[in-house]
C-alpha cells in the first residue's frame, strides 16, 4: 500500500511539473470568455440574464424584491396596525449589495429603485466591448450588432436611472474600468445631470436601433420605448420640483423623448385596451393586447411565486390599504365623492363603493371588511376571480396550490399601455405648463385617460352592478375639494393647481396601487408629506366598517377583534372607529351599536418626523469607508 501510494504521488508530480503548457491551453468543452463570443445565440443567452433584474414581475417562491404589493407597501396607499414604518434616520452602514440578483433590502422600499451597486453598469459596459469584438470578427452582421448594441444600452440606462432615483449624484463609467485604474474605481460622483444626459444618449440609441420584433417576451423597440418613457418622466419632472437639482433645458429634453416615445407606441396600432383590468394582474398567460412585456410562470418549470396568496383573503394584509387611497378613487361619473351627483357617493360601506366608484375599485378590493387585513380594507388584485371563492366556508374544496403559499402560476403585466398613455399625457402636460409644449387636446384624454377608463368590465364585475367611469373632459374638469381648498392644497397638492395635472396624478394612482409606482410618483413630486399622518390623517385609517351588521362573504369576526385587550382598558390597544365628524370611539365591553365608523388599526402611530434630505438615499458608511482606505473621498448626500 505504501508503495501504491508512493508510486502515485511520484507520478502526480511529474504531471504537475510539466503540464504548465497543458493548463495554459483554452478548454474545447467549456465556454469562457476566449470562445464564448462568436454568435448570436450566445449574446441572448447573457442579455437574458438581465430580464429577472429589470423585470421582476411577481419574482420568485417567496422573493419579494420589486414586486407589487409585498415589495411595494411603503407609500402612502398603506397602512399597518402600530407604528408606521419610518423613513432612514441615520447613514446606514450598508446599502450596497455585491450580487447580481435583485434582491429585497429595507430602505430599497423606501426609494422604489436601486441600491449603491455597479456591477451591472459593468457588465453590460463589457458586454459592449465584445459586441464590438464580435462584428470586427465577422460574428455579428451589422443589424445583429446594432439590435444588441440597443438592448445593452437600454439596460445601461435603465441602470444608470434607478441609481439616479436613489442616489441623485453617482460615479458615471462607460467602460470597464480595470483594477489597476484606482483613480477611476473611486472617483467622486458625477453630476445626476451628467449621468442623465448620457443615459438620454442610451435610449434615443436603444429606440432607433433594437428590433421591432425579437420574439414574444424579448425586448423590441416598443417597450423600449416604453422604458423610455418611465425614466424620462421620472428625471423630468424631478427637475422640475426640486428646484436646484438640473435645469430646464434638460427638464425639457427628457419631457420631450417621454412623449416622442410614448407617440412610437401609441401610434404603432400594436396594443390597445381590450382586456378587463383583473384579468391582467391573474391570467396564467398573457392576455389580450394591452401588455407589451409578461412575465410567465409555470408549475411544470418550477417558477412559481407567492404574491397571489397575499390576495386570496385568508393570507394577512399588513401593512394594508388605507382610507386616504379609497377617498382617491373617483366616483364613477368622473368626479371626486364630496361633489359626485352618483347616488350614495358619500357612502363608503365597500358594497357600495364597488358599483359606485371607478371599476378599479371593485377590481382590487374585497367588497366587505376582512379581520385579515391590518385596516379590514382586503387587497385582491393580484388574483384571478376563482381564486378568492376557496376562503368561503361554503366551499368544500381544497384551495388548489396556484391560489396558496409560493406554489402561484399567475403572470405579471411587466410593462403596459397604460403605463405608457398616462407618463405620455403627463409629460405633455408638464411640457405644456412650464417648458412652452403645445397644450393638451381633448383627442389626447382620448387616447390615455379616456381609453382606459373604456377598458371591458368582466362578467364578475357587470353582475355586480359595476359600470365604466365617465370620461375626462377638457372643457368640464373636475373641481376636487383636495386640490382646491387653501389648507390642504398647501399641505396635499403643494404647487399642483393645476386641475389637469390633478386628475392625471389621480389616475396614475388608481391605475398602479400597489404596483411599485407610488413612492417614486410622490418622491419625483416632491410629495412626501402626503407619508406624514399629521397632515393626512385618513393615512391612519381603514376602511368604514358596522360591527352590527353580518357581511355577506367573509364576515367581520367581531368576536375576534374585540378579543383581550381590544376592549378599552385605557391603554390605548382599544378597538375604536372614527365618525365622519371625527369622533373617536373606543370600544368598552357595552356599546357594539356605536361601533360604526372607519376602523382605526390596532395601536395606530404616525411615522417618526423626516426631512427633505430623505428624497435621495445617503451613501453608506462602508462605501465612505472604503474610498477612505484607498485615499478617496466620495461626497454625500445634503443633510447626510
Amino acid at each position: 500500500m505504501k508503495k501504491s501510494i508512493l508510486l502515485i504521488s511520484l507520478l502526480a508530480a511529474l504531471i504537475l511539473a510539466g503540464c504548465g503548457d497543458f493548463l495554459d491551453r483554452p478548454q474545447k468543452t467549456a465556454m469562457d470568455d476566449s470562445n464564448y463570443w462568436t454568435n448570436e445565440a450566445n449574446v441572448r443567452l447573457f442579455v437574458n440574464g438581465g430580464y429577472p433584474n429589470y423585470f421582476n414581475g411577481y419574482d420568485v417562491s417567496w422573493g419579494t424584491a420589486y414586486v407589487p404589493y409585498r415589495g411595494a407597501n411603503f407609500n402612502d396607499d398603506m397602512t399597518s396596525s402600530g407604528k408606521q414604518t419610518s423613513f432612514l434616520a441615520a447613514v446606514p452602514a450598508d446599502n450596497w449589495y455585491r450580487s447580481e440578483s435583485a434582491t429585497t433590502i429595507y430602505w430599497l422600499y423606501q426609494s422604489g429603485a436601486s441600491p449603491w451597486n455597479f456591477g451591472w453598469v459593468r457588465k453590460w459596459n463589457t458586454l459592449m466591448l465584445r459586441l464590438e469584438t464580435m462584428k470586427e470578427n465577422g460574428y455579428l452582421t451589422d443589424e445583429q450588432f446594432n439590435h444588441w448594441n440597443g438592448v445593452t444600452r437600454l439596460f445601461r440606462g435603465m441602470e444608470y436611472s434607478r441609481l439616479v432615483q436613489s442616489f441623485g449624484d453617482v460615479p458615471y463609467y462607460d467602460a470597464p474600468v480595470s483594477d489597476t485604474e484606482m483613480d477611476e474605481q473611486y472617483k467622486d460622483r458625477d453630476p445626476r445631470t451628467l449621468v442623465m444626459d448620457k443615459v438620454y444618449d442610451d435610449f434615443v440609441y436603444a429606440i432607433a436601433n433594437i428590433r421591432a420584433n425579437d420574439g414574444t417576451n424579448y425586448i423590441n423597440k416598443y417597450i423600449a420605448a416604453a422604458l423610455a418613457s418611465r425614466y424620462m418622466l421620472f428625471e423630468g419632472t424631478w427637475y422640475k420640483y426640486h428646484p436646484g437639482s438640473g435645469t430646464n433645458e434638460l427638464a425639457k429634453k427628457f419631457l420631450t423623448l417621454a412623449v416622442t416615445a410614448g407617440d412610437l407606441v401609441i401610434n404603432s396600432g400594436k396594443y390597445s385596451f381590450d382586456t378587463d383590468f383583473r384579468s391582467l394582474f391573474g391570467s396564467d398567460s398573457k392576455p389580450g393586447n394591452e401588455i407589451l412585456l409578461f412575465r410567465e410562470y409555470s408549475a411544470e418549470l418550477s417558477t412559481r411565486h407567492c404574491i397571489a396568496s397575499y390576495s386570496n383573503l385568508a393570507e394577512s394584509q399588513g401593512p394594508a390599504a388605507n382610507l386616504a387611497l379609497a377617498k382617491a378613487f373617483i366616483c364613477n361619473d368622473g368626479k371626486p365623492w364630496q361633489n359626485s351627483t352618483v347616488e350614495g357617493a358619500d357612502n363608503f360601506d365597500l358594497k357600495n363603493m364597488g358599483v359606485t366608484r371607478d371599476p378599479r375599485f371593485e377590481a382590487t378590493f374585497w367588497e366587505a371588511p376582512l379581520a385579515s387585513s391590518a385596516t379590514l380594507l382586503y387587497v385582491c388584485k393580484f388574483i384571478d376571480r376563482e381564486g378568492v371563492r376557496y376562503s368561503f366556508d361554503n366551499v368544500s374544496e381544497s384551495r388548489p396550490a396556484k391560489y396558496g403559499s409560493n406554489t402561484n402560476t399567475n403572470g405579471f403585466p411587466v410593462i403596459r399601455l397604460a403605463e405608457v398613455v398616462l407618463n405620455w399625457i403627463e409629460a405633455k402636460q408638464e411640457l405644456a405648463l412650464s417648458y412652452g409644449g403645445s397644450a393638451v387636446t381633448q383627442a389626447d384624454l382620448d387616447k390615455s385617460i379616456n381609453a382606459i377608463r373604456n377598458r371591458p368590465l368582466d362578467d364578475y364585475a357587470l353582475a355586480k352592478g359595476v359600470t365604466k367611469t365617465a370620461p375626462l373632459l377638457l372643457g368640464a374638469l373636475p373641481d376636487d375639494p383636495a386640490r382646491t381648498s387653501s389648507a390642504e392644497a398647501n399641505t396635499l397638492a403643494g404647487i399642483v393647481s393645476d386641475p389637469l395635472l390633478w386628475e392625471i396624478r389621480r389616475e396614475r394612482r388608481m391605475e398602479f396601487v400597489f404596483e411599485n409606482n407610488r413612492i417614486l410618483d410622490i418622491r419625483r413630486w416632491g410629495k412626501m408629506e402626503l407619508m406624514n399622518g399629521d397632515t393626512n390623517p385618513d393615512l391612519l385609517l381603514g376602511t368604514w366598517c358596522d360591527f352590527n351588521t353580518t357581511q355577506s362573504g367573509n364576515d367581520i369576526n367581531f368576536d375576534y377583534l374585540i378579543a383581550g385587550k381590544q376592549i378599552d382598558q385605557g391603554d390605548g390597544k382599544a378597538l375604536k372607529v372614527v365618525k365622519p365628524d371625527g369622533t373617536v370611539v373606543a370600544y368598552t365591553g357595552t356599546n357594539k351599536a356605536d361601533m360604526v365608523g372607519f376602523y382605526v388599526p390596532q395601536g395606530i402611530q404616525n411615522r417618526d418626523p423626516f426631512t427633505v434630505r430623505n428624497y435621495l438615499q445617503p451613501v453608506c458608511t462602508d462605501v465612505i469607508n472604503m474610498y477612505k482606505d484607498k485615499g478617496y473621498t466620495i461626497t454625500q448626500n445634503p443633510g447626510w
